[in-house]
């Protein structure tokens, strides 16, 4: 069944928790740089900082007709079909994923498929779930949102 629509863009999720870590790891060895008087380094070092701001922030989910895929600023991903999908789940799992969160949804596919799961995580969760829903009506879904002190996912922009 082909779906026609017009394209949806939903933007990463961005941790809070991620952004301190790599903050906290720049700075410390910014601090060094500075007290050598390394002014060439910091040049050096502001590179990786500035492309790992350049990926956290440019990451975007697109649905666009029946096709799931994914986007760094200009740069494109993978693309998946969305009748395809079998389930989606809560992951806070820390594997590389075209994320900027560990507050994740893991969409699963049929075994045969060349990849099991993608992980994923859309700032606006629940849109981005009517929208597969509308198009693959049999997506099972399970979300449930735990809360309290110790989810320190859950800090997220």
């Amino acid at each position: 069944m082909e779906y026609q629509s017009e394209k949806q863009v939903f933007r990463s999720r961005i941790s809070v928790l991620l952004i301190a870590t790599v903050f906290a790891a720049f700075t410390s060895a910014s601090i060094s740089i500075l007290r050598n008087k390394a002014y060439t380094e910091m040049y050096v070092l502001a590179c990786p900082f500035l492309l790992l701001v350049f990926l956290f922030t440019g990451i975007r989910y697109i649905i666009s007709g029946n096709t799931l895929s994914f986007k760094i600023g200009f740069i494109c991903g993978w693309s998946v079909n969305i009748a395809d999908m079998l389930s989606v789940e809560r992951s806070y799992n820390p594997l590389s994923a075209p994320a900027a969160s560990l507050k994740r949804l893991c969409i699963h596919f049929p075994k045969n498929k060349k990849f099991p799961y993608l992980l994923i995580s859309p700032a606006r969760e629940q849109d981005f779930i009517k929208a597969l829903k509308r198009i693959n009506p049999n997506l099972c879904v399970d979300l449930p949102e735990k809360k309290g002190i110790w989810r320190i996912q859950d800090w997220d922009i």
